[in-house]
């Protein structure tokens, strides 16, 4: 009797386990490879830099999200001198080496439809070791099980306790423009 208790609860969690594995795959969707760029317009200077390794994920039956970003992987900057000043004197990336959004979407939209969405993402942006709650407006696009994501915002960097030196005031805007672009697929 205990042989067939013991046979029914193991097919029971292999089902239960099974069965749940295969919707959540079908809910989760993952990026590996999003792009994330931002700029700095100071009055005298203009920074650009930019990754293609944005790693996400998304659950579009609970509507949560999961992004983050290696400080590292930026690229571009006008010189290697600024990307090194980059990281060591401002992001502090060895000591913070990644950024991150996490939240859930505020819209009750089902992403497993074809379609153009404007959706609020809500959850806190942590970056340089401080996390802020913010509301993100994003252009969500589905087509043929893919999520494409666009968004841009800005990131204050006196929020995140980034300093501006004196020596880089007027080469370093405190406001910072960010732009995603991403596409998302099933798991």
């Amino acid at each position: 009797m205990r042989s067939t208790n013991k046979y029914a609860v193991i097919t029971f969690l292999f089902l239960l386990t099974g069965c749940f594995g295969f919707v959540q795959a079908q809910s989760i969707y993952q990026t590996v490879s999003g792009k994330i760029s931002f700029s700095s317009e100071a009055p005298l200077e203009l920074i650009r830099a930019s990754s293609d390794q944005l790693a996400g994920l998304l659950d579009n039956d609970k509507r949560t999200f999961s992004f983050k970003i290696n400080i590292r992987s930026f690229q571009g900057f006008n010189s290697p001198l600024q990307k090194e000043h980059f990281n060591e004197n401002y992001m502090e990336s060895d000591r913070f080496p990644q950024a991150s959004f996490s939240g859930k979407i505020i819209e009750e939209v089902d992403l497993n439809k074809d379609g153009e969405y404007e959706v609020r993402a809500k959850g806190l942006l942590t970056i340089h070791g401080v996390a802020q709650e913010r509301i993100i407006k994003t252009n969500v696009s589905v087509k043929n099980k893919k999520i494409t994501i666009k968004g841009n915002f800005s990131v204050l960097l006196s929020d995140h306790n980034i300093p501006i030196p004196i020596v880089v005031y007027k080469k370093l805007a405190n406001e910072i423009k960010v732009e995603v672009n991403t596409i998302l697929e099933p798991r």
